[in-house]
């Protein structure tokens, strides 16, 4: 895990240099979701099973596509590989660059309440930013915990990319830091990626140039990676069962 740190070092740094505004993973807050297949086509030829499934990407930059062109973000790649698979799937983008823990959870019922029908299964992807700016690991947990906490509410399925602290932040904050998703996870019995960026970290040519954002390939080994995860986190549905509405 070596280049891990590497990898995360010069974010540190630029983080470090500037207001929220200038670092490298912020953007103008919005709590819009745009759908994958608004993007990036379903591959054709492709017989779907079932009904649509809706997953909602609810995230940071990783979901945002920062700098990739439009259709090339893992939330647009993963609706595509799973209707390879032949899953019936629909993908809202809910992707902001910048967004800590504190601030998907604020937009967090905004954004469900406002999709056209409740979502099988939420992925979320939050934490980076929170790790990036040294916010104590307390407050992670906190937020991620009352977003779990409002999914059990609504009845809706998680799924939970983990992250792990950059080893320059030191021990103490990774011993904190760390074990937050597992932890989460088992508590509200979400599904877990244990470590989101795992099949790219080590693998500097599937990074942008500021050494932690993936690349257009780096998105297709990452969907590669978790898609096999994301279909079997999909709850199986009781025949009969509708799913409208966010209640």
């Amino acid at each position: 895990m070596k280049l891990y740190g590497v990898a995360l070092a010069g974010l540190l740094l630029l983080a470090g240099c500037g207001g929220e505004g200038n670092a490298p993973d912020a953007a103008p807050s919005t709590s819009a979701a745009t759908t994958a297949a608004d993007s990036a086509e379903a591959p054709p030829d492709i017989p779907l099973v079932g009904e649509e499934r809706r997953i909602l990407a609810f995230g940071d930059s990783l979901f945002a596509g920062y700098g990739l062109k439009p259709g090339e973000g893992y939330p647009e790649k993963l609706e595509a590989a799973l209707r390879a698979k032949g899953i019936n799937a629909r993908i809202a983008n809910a992707g902001v660059s910048g967004d800590t823990t504190a601030a998907g959870l604020q937009r967090l019922a905004f954004t469900l309440d406002n999709q056209p029908a409740r979502p099988d299964l939420v992925v979320i992807s939050l934490g980076g930013n929170d790790m990036l700016r040294g916010i104590p690991a307390s407050e992670t947990r906190a937020n991620l915990d009352a977003i779990l906490g409002e999914l059990d509410k609504r009845g809706i399925k998680a799924l939970l990319l983990g992250m792990l602290a950059a080893p320059n932040l030191g021990r103490d904050y990774a011993g904190q830091f760390d074990p937050i998703y597992p932890a989460l996870a088992r508590k509200h019995r979400a599904a877990l990626i244990p470590f989101f960026l795992q099949a790219v970290i080590d693998k500097p040519e599937l990074r942008q140039a500021d050494h932690i954002h993936p690349t257009r390939q780096g998105v297709e080994e990452l969907v590669a990676a978790t898609a096999v995860d994301v279909a079997k986190a999909l709850p199986e549905r009781a025949a009969g069962v509708a799913h409208n509405g966010t209640n």
